[in-house]
């Protein structure tokens, strides 16, 4: 047993090594010259516009997080395809199952809107003296709104 987890610990050395040797080499080796152009930002090829820390909509992420969801579920239809034939009917039923249910999923996050590049501003509510907690729908346009 101890031959067995030395066998680990070789492995793990030599992995180690080759890696701190793979970046030990490349520091000594790489030239040592920067100038403002190699240490500019680079935008394939277009010159460098504003600032590089600028804020995303956060549209960009959950369209890319919709788009993963979306995509890593329909990786598991691969498996299915190659069974199909051997599982009958047993393996449509599930198929369909599978699908339906992703449609589920998609009918939700279409009908939130979050696919909707543009998505209206919210409507936030706000307090007027009187009359409470109101949506801009519900105020009377003679009031100014008070926010206390």
């Amino acid at each position: 047993m101890l031959t067995d987890f030395g066998r680990i610990l070789v492995f793990f050395l030599i992995g180690t090594i080759f890696v701190a040797g793979g970046l030990i080499g490349s520091w000594v080796l790489r030239p040592k010259r920067g100038y403002p152009t190699k240490l500019s930002t680079y935008e394939c090829g277009e010159e460098p516009v504003g600032k590089p820390w600028i804020k995303f909509n956060v549209r960009f992420y959950v369209v890319a997080l919709i788009f993963l969801i979306f995509e890593v579920e329909i990786v598991f239809l691969f498996p299915w395809a190659l069974v199909f034939k051997q599982l009958g009917m047993f393996a449509f039923v599930e198929a369909v199952l599978f699908i339906l249910i992703l449609g589920v999923g998609y009918v939700y996050v279409w009908a939130k809107g979050d696919l909707d590049w543009d998505k209206p501003s919210p409507q936030i509510p706000q307090y007027m003296k009187g009359l409470g907690v109101v949506s801009k729908a519900e105020m009377p346009s003679d009031q100014t709104v008070s926010v206390s």
